[in-house]
Order: C-alpha cells, then sequence, then structure tokens
C-alpha cells in the first residue's frame, strides 16, 4: 500500500515522464484503485501537491495538473538557473572522478532511451539528469528541489510547445560533464544556464 509521500512522488515522476500534461483531471478514485488506498490518501497526497504547485482543485469539477502562466514558466526557469549555476560553483576543489562516472553512466542511460521508442523514459531522464547531477554533488535538499522544478519547467515545456531536441539536450549534459571533468567549473556553468535556457 503506497503513503501519502509515494503518491505524490508518483504523480511528479509522471509528470517529468510527460505521462501527465497540464490541464489533466486527476480522478480520486482511478488514483485510490491504481495504489490501492483510500480516497482519503489519495486527497492528502493531491494536497500536499497542491501546496507545491502542481495540482489545483477547481470548484465541483476536481483535481488538475496546472497550467503554468507565462510569468510562472519565467520563474521556474529562473529559479533552476540560480539554483544549477550557484550548485555548479560549489563543486571547486573537489575530486569529481566518481561524479562523472556516475553522470556518464547516466548520459548513457540517456542515449539508449534516445534510441529506444519509449517517450516517457526518454523525457524522465533528460529531467532527472538535473537532479542526478545534485545528488551526485552531495546536496540533497538541492535535488528534491530541483525534482520539483524539473517537473514544473516540464509542464511548461510541454504547454508551450519547446523545440529542444532530445538528442539536442543530451549532448548539452555531455559537454557540462565534460568541463565537470577537466575541471572547468566556469564554461560547465555557462553551459549549464545555455542549456537551461535553450530548453
Amino acid at each position: 500500500m503506497a503513503s501519502q509521500t509515494e503518491i505524490a512522488q508518483r504523480v511528479v515522476e509522471s509528470i517529468l515522464a510527460q505521462k501527465l500534461a497540464p490541464g489533466e483531471r486527476l480522478g480520486e478514485q482511478a488514483l485510490a484503485d491504481l495504489f490501492g488506498v483510500s480516497r482519503t490518501l489519495v486527497r492528502e497526497a493531491l494536497m500536499q501537491l497542491q501546496a507545491r504547485g502542481f495540482v489545483e482543485v477547481r470548484t465541483r469539477k476536481g483535481w488538475y495538473v496546472v497550467e503554468p502562466s507565462i510569468e510562472q514558466a519565467r520563474d521556474a526557469f529562473a529559479a533552476r538557473r540560480a539554483v544549477e549555476g550557484g550548485m555548479l560553483r560549489q563543486t571547486e576543489g573537489r575530486p569529481l572522478q566518481a561524479v562523472v562516472r556516475r553522470l556518464r553512466k547516466h548520459i548513457g542511460d540517456e542515449q539508449a532511451a534516445i534510441e529506444g521508442a519509449d517517450a516517457a523514459t526518454r523525457a524522465f531522464l533528460l529531467a532527472d539528469f538535473h537532479v542526478c547531477l545534485a545528488e551526485c554533488l552531495g546536496h540533497r535538499v538541492l535535488a528534491d528541489m530541483l525534482r520539483d522544478l524539473t517537473a514544473r519547467t516540464t509542464l511548461v515545456a510541454t504547454l508551450y510547445q519547446s523545440s529542444h531536441d532530445a538528442r539536442a539536450s543530451c549532448a548539452d549534459h555531455a559537454r557540462i560533464v565534460g568541463m565537470i571533468e577537466v575541471g572547468d567549473i566556469a564554461n560547465a556553468e555557462r553551459l549549464m544556464l545555455d542549456h537551461i535556457g535553450n530548453v
């Protein structure tokens, strides 16, 4: 039986994988059946997601995935640029070989997903690169923040038809890791900010 937190996490992961679109209805009973839990537990998970800005309740209509405004979209991307640029700046002087190994494996998984037919896995992995980077650098709090921020920007990209190609995103990730590997953190940060701007 899933907990409230696990249900909320699965909904966020479905947004990252683009399985849930902006404006999509989330039925309490359907979610309760899916997770084998009560509607009360589902409602508590949805209220948690509402507080985090992912869902909204419409009077007499139910729960829906939010449809971010242009202003909310700009705000989400600005937050990512601030967090991810600052996070990279804190890597200077650290041994990064293990970080680079894990990130290269992640990029390999991205490339395999791009070659495969599973668009949901591809979308999830491309977004998850940023969370993985935070985790690799030992920033647990930032990893949680980035999971939410990347889910928000995924909604934005879905809503406003981002044309940023999956292969281009994966290539950006590889260039960022290449700069980290040679210790050129300033260029890694510049590439990250450009990448977020391109998306």
